[in-house]
């Protein structure tokens, strides 16, 4: 029960039981919680501060609302360990899954019309055969659900066929097929919280200005070349980043 006369402001005691009952399982995935009624009658609290602590919740990814239908338990968070992060999972060119991913858009660009890509690509492939590249567009899916939106950036000098391949769900291996020298051997990342614009909220189905993880990603070859680029963004409610270190 809640005790008022702590310290403690009384909608976070509440947010601490609703967590406990959520981490424990006793309020599972997908369920609907107890009424904003049912709250203020059990505990003997206002509306205002059942308000409070379930918005707070809701911000925080624990909760989702449903119109006209009530509030419900969020899905867990897909983990990701930053300690064993490679920058790998999120390219074409290393992934070794490629059933949870659905391509949404492929085309050739030129890369002489897009500075931040001629900056990537020219300054380790300077004798590239053509300045075009694959871009490949898609999403990762976890459990069902959409996770992750990814633009990844290929040179078709080194990989004429990329787009046939990944259509085909080719497996890496084959892809590599003849290329050994590039195959991938390091990946450069970067990682930053980013806020959805307009095609983000839809993309996401969430509110504009919701926040986002983006992950920008590097493949360099054994023979120091950049294979593959990529953009991947995450929604920030349904991922948690791990880290561990020890001293």
């Amino acid at each position: 029960m809640l005790n008022k006369y702590n310290n403690i402001p009384l909608y976070t005691q509440l947010k601490m039981i609703l967590i406990e009952n959520i981490e424990s399982g006793k309020y599972k995935e997908n369920t609907k919680i107890p009424s904003e009624q049912e709250l203020c009658e059990k505990y003997n609290i206002s509306r205002p501060t059942v308000r409070q602590a379930i918005a707070e919740l809701t911000n925080c990814g624990y909760l989702y609302k449903e119109k006209g239908k009530g509030t419900f338990v969020s899905r867990k968070k897909v983990k990701i360990n930053i300690d064993n992060y490679s920058g790998f999972s999120n390219t074409i060119l290393d992934s070794q899954e490629t059933g949870n991913r659905t391509v949404l858009l492929t085309r050739t660009i030129d890369l002489s019309h897009n500075e931040k890509l001629k900056e990537i690509f020219c300054k380790s492939n300077n004798f590239l055969r053509t300045k075009d590249l694959a871009e490949i567009t898609f999403n990762q899916t976890y459990e069902g659900n959409v996770i992750s939106h990814i633009i990844s950036y290929i040179p078709l000098a080194y990989f004429p066929n990329i787009i046939d391949d990944v259509i085909q769900k080719k497996p890496v291996h084959e892809i590599f097929i003849g290329k050994y020298p590039l195959l991938p051997v390091k990946a450069k990342s970067s990682l930053e919280v980013v806020y959805a614009d307009e095609y983000d909220s839809q993309f996401f189905q969430i509110q504009t200005g919701q926040a986002l993880i983006k992950v920008e990603n590097m493949l360099v070859s054994k023979n120091n070349q950049v294979v593959e680029y990529s953009i991947s963004k995450y929604r920030a409610d349904k991922c948690k980043l791990l880290s561990e270190y020890t001293k």
